[in-house]
């Protein structure tokens, strides 16, 4: 549908659209410019209201013989209209999807084009550093869940006159706005292009759960494959970075992340106060923090692999043997720690916060020593995932958390049914849906190592000292 010349047979159209008479904060304003019959639509709340009652005090005092002047909608902005962003559209459609964003729509008698003004304004939080993602050094910034403020973050960032950032709308009824920002001149064109057609044929009803929807929609994946593909982050600093190196991220209005793509599990592996630290000891923090979290996928299977052949140990390792066994088995112990610390986990997001220590404390002390004292747990149990556990903290991505858990249990199972070749074998099969996994570019994941690039495999790995007039390559 379109616009018409005659504004009551425009606004007849609008009340069959919109719940007019139902919906409070759909509100509807008849205005006269001029002499001429002319209705503004605003959403409550959505509007900065200094700003539209300036323009409508304006538009009071524009006279017949002035309005006679403007002929079409644009001559109309050109002559009276002082606002910024303000933009004619024709079609009825895109009119109620821009006016349910929130901006202001002016329709005019004698106009085939509604006038549609950006004046909105979104409740934001303020940005706040993320809980997730905190720093010793660097910016103490975050996301908020306003698409625009997100956008403002990066550019802030990057002030290169290619940085773009390209917006589509998804989801049927929600319409919800995605942003797709990346450097024009070093971005992977083939895999913009790919994420652009994705994106477009994205045929679902709404975006429910953001991102998490979004990326349903826009990657294939092997559901027994659980490391993940897609890198979020809440930092704009590290979303920048990123950006900045030839990645695309995507930001999703009403929600305080990015997307980062492509990613491998390298790339999981960085944090930001690699960066913040000179290189030395920047790469000693990462180093560090791999090592600890690549061993909690191994520790505890490792530990029941020793403790079933106590015979073949040396005398130097027979201090990990259990002191005081008890009816329970270590497996059974191990894979119960395993769902408690999950338990503990949910426990903790949804226990106020003046009550969270309350519930750290008794979780971590009572709780284990009451198991102990009741004959289910034994002491080393406890130890080997309470390292495990406090270890997986070292990394960020929740996923990749969950990924490593799910290689863990596996590699337990395996390890007690099939001992030393369970074992093996557990760990083969970790490697190999690694190794077969692939980005949303359609790399591999374990890319720079398979395939080899010596370039990309130093800067992943060790923190170099950052080189002036350096430029990035990107592979087409």
């Amino acid at each position: 549908m379109k616009v018409s010349e005659k504004v009551e047979e425009t606004r007849k159209i609008i009340h069959g659209i919109l719940p007019m008479e139902k919906s409070f904060d759909i509100i509807e304003r008849e205005v006269m410019i001029g002499g001429v019959k002319s209705y503004m639509y605003f959403i409550d709340g959505f509007v900065k209201d200094a700003v539209v009652a300036k323009l409508i005090a304006f538009l009071f005092g524009i006279t017949p013989e002035k309005m006679k002047s403007a002929k079409t909608a644009k001559d109309f902005i050109a002559n009276f209209i002082t606002y910024v962003e303000v933009d004619t559209e024709s079609d009825i459609d895109k009119v109620m999807q821009m006016y349910l964003s929130g901006a202001t729509v002016l329709i005019v008698d004698g106009y085939s084009e509604a006038i549609v003004i950006d004046a909105r304004t979104y409740p934001a939080r303020s940005t706040e550093e993320p809980e997730k993602e905190k720093v010793l050094r660097g910016s103490r910034d975050g996301f908020v869940e306003t698409v625009v403020f997100n956008t403002a973050l990066m550019r802030r960032r990057i002030r290169d006159p290619r940085f773009t950032a390209e917006i589509v709308t998804v989801g049927n009824r929600s319409k919800t706005d995605v942003v797709i920002t990346y450097i024009a001149d070093i971005v992977d064109e083939k895999m913009l292009d790919n994420i652009r057609k994705r994106l477009k044929n994205i045929d679902v009803r709404s975006l429910t759960m953001n991102q998490e929807s979004l990326a349903e929609c826009l990657i294939r994946r092997k559901w027994y494959n659980p490391f993940p593909k897609i890198r979020y982050t809440e930092r704009p600093d590290i979303a920048a970075a990123c950006v900045l190196e030839g990645s695309i991220a995507v930001l999703v209005d009403n929600d305080p992340s990015a997307m980062l793509l492509p990613s491998s599990i390298f790339d999981f592996i960085q944090e930001a106060d690699d960066f913040y630290y000179p290189p030395l000891v920047g790469g000693y923090m990462r180093i560090v923090r791999n090592l600890v979290f690549f061993s909690t996928m191994i520790l505890t299977p490792l530990w029941l692999l020793l403790i079933q052949n106590l015979d073949s140990l040396p005398i130097w390792l027979q201090f990990i043997r259990i002191a005081q066994p008890n009816e329970v088995a270590p497996i059974v112990q191990l894979l119960i720690l395993e769902i408690a610390v999950d338990v503990l986990r949910f426990a903790s997001v949804n226990t106020p916060n003046m009550m969270g220590n309350s519930l750290s404390i008794i979780g971590a002390l009572i709780l284990g020593d009451f198991a102990i004292q009741s004959g289910w747990f034994v002491p080393d149990t406890i130890l080997y995932m309470s390292i495990v556990a406090i270890a997986s903290f070292s990394q960020a991505n929740i996923e990749l958390n969950y990924a490593f858990k799910f290689m863990r249990i596996m590699i337990l199972l395996l390890t007690y049914f099939f001992n030393l070749w369970g074992f093996i074998g557990g760990v083969i099969i970790s490697f190999v849906l690694i190794a077969t996994n692939k980005t949303v570019a359609g790399k591999g994941y374990l890319y720079p190592v398979i395939p080899f690039n010596l370039h990309d495999f130093k800067y992943k790995f060790l923190r170099l000292k950052i080189r002036s007039k350096e430029k990035t390559v990107i592979k087409k």
